[in-house]
């Protein structure tokens, strides 16, 4: 018998744990499993606000790709076409020529990028949180405005420097906030000439509630907890432009800020565009139950899709309602997809897959927190501790595991590292500098 070849478009949450369990129960006899992502590692995003605050060092919130997939082939690259008729899909290297690869079945996991909107100003100025990239970036930046506000004598590049404006009141932009907030507080300790109320932390929410996974009583208890900050809450409100870097909000307000961080929300990969799969109205691969993707009454033979960039049914629920873009149900989804795939390369049928939402959790930064698990509601610091624990266990692979514990353990002992490493984001601006020749010189 030849071996199936599992083709796996993306590393993310649903790719990583696919690929992996395809790995571990099918036989090389069985199967080939290729994973073609653009980067080398998988982001565990949970932990992207404690790598942006310093908590755990940003390596740690990242899985080598080559690492754990040890028994897959991993190509770095991006898929450019999938031609399912062929079952043949197109991708583009790093570096060099196009190449083709075909499969047998094909796992379309490319997941979802920030859903932006065409705000004057946005693609100048605002910065996402969706990246491991990203979260270092937040994090310098932040920092380097602290240094920027303590160096100056002008009260209004002080007042732009130290205002932090947030847009999205869900568990990125929630925990984004808080954890930065928490952060640059800490820091205000080597800044004798700031203080805490100098700083300005704005969160713009359109809705009339902030983190709506969870019932009403807790998105309230959270703005209670930072409004005890001085943080300015601004519920029902929306960003109307932000040029030059200064925010137009829909309630009237004005203000000059320089970092304005984005975290309203996602849409399906737009690589799916270069795809023949069905999509719903929301552009997500239409699915059933058992993962499979499904045109109409037909299911695509060999096709399957999970995570934020499928519409997956969600079967605890009335019929209509799908599966929350959750890494929650992206883990559980692969999981069950790939015991699928093994089901029917070995002629068994796949099953449904059926997951109630177990709750969440969330961080407000150091030893705050807020939960609901279970129907079970916490605030404070066992709801902090939840969180730690949920998030570690969740994270692949033992060896992120210790590592971050370790950092964790760590912390309660050493005090938090508050320095920017600006210089990462433009390493050779010095060197081309040094290295320019002189003006007038001949070359």
């Amino acid at each position: 018998m030849n071996p199936k070849r599992i083709l796996v478009v993306g590393a993310g949450h649903v790719g990583l744990y696919a690929a992996l369990r395809l790995s571990k129960k099918l036989s090389s006899r069985e199967a080939e499993v290729i994973v073609v992502d653009p980067q080398p590692h998988m982001t565990y995003q949970p932990f992207l606000p404690e790598a942006s605050a310093g908590n755990i060092s940003p390596r740690h919130a990242v899985v080598p790709l080559r690492r754990e997939l040890r028994k897959c082939t991993v190509v770095a690259g991006t898929v450019t076409r999938i031609d399912h008729d062929r079952k043949t899909a197109v991708v583009q290297p790093i570096s060099g020529p196009t190449r083709e690869i075909r499969y047998d079945h094909v796992v379309v996991a490319p997941g979802s990028v920030s859903r932006t909107l065409p705000i004057p100003g946005l693609h100048e100025h605002g910065i996402g949180f969706k990246t491991i990239g990203e979260a270092i970036f937040l994090r310098n930046h932040v920092l380097d405005r602290l240094d920027v506000a303590a160096a100056t004598t002008d009260p209004d590049v002080r007042s732009r420097a130290l205002t932090f404006v947030f847009v999205g009141g869900g568990y990125a932009g929630i925990e984004a906030l808080a954890e930065m907030e928490d952060m640059a507080r800490d820091a205000l300790r080597y800044y004798p000439e700031l203080k805490p109320e100098d700083m300005r932390w704005v969160l713009v929410e359109a809705t009339q509630r902030v983190l709506p996974e969870v019932d009403r009583d807790m998105g309230a208890y959270t703005v209670q907890e930072l409004l005890k900050r001085n943080m300015d809450i601004r519920l029902d409100t929306r960003l109307e432009s932000c040029v030059d870097g200064v925010a137009k909000l829909s309630d009237g307000s004005t203000f000059p800020s320089d970092t304005i961080v984005w975290t309203a929300g996602v849409k399906p990969s737009p690589m799916l565009d270069a795809t023949d799969f069905p999509r719903d109205e929301r552009r997500r691969v239409t699915c059933l139950p058992t993962l499979q993707i499904v045109d109409g009454d037909r299911v695509v033979e060999g096709a399957w899709s999970a995570g934020d960039c499928a519409a997956v049914p969600d079967l605890t629920k009335e019929p209509g309602n799908f599966c929350s873009p959750s890494a929650q149900h992206a883990v559980r989804q692969a999981a069950r997809m790939a015991d699928n795939i093994v089901n029917v390369i070995r002629g068994r049928e796949p099953v449904d897959y059926k997951h109630k939402h177990a709750g969440s959790v969330a961080s407000l930064g150091l030893h705050k927190g807020v939960a609901q698990v279970y129907g079970v509601k916490m605030t404070g610091w066992p709801a902090w501790f939840m969180h730690r624990t949920y998030h570690m266990s969740r994270i692949p692979s033992f060896n992120r595991k210790v590592r971050v514990v370790v950092d964790w353990t760590l912390a309660f002992f050493l005090k938090r590292e508050v320095v920017a490493l600006g210089q990462l984001h433009d390493p050779r601006e010095e060197f081309a500098e040094a290295s320019a020749p002189p003006v007038g010189a001949r070359v």
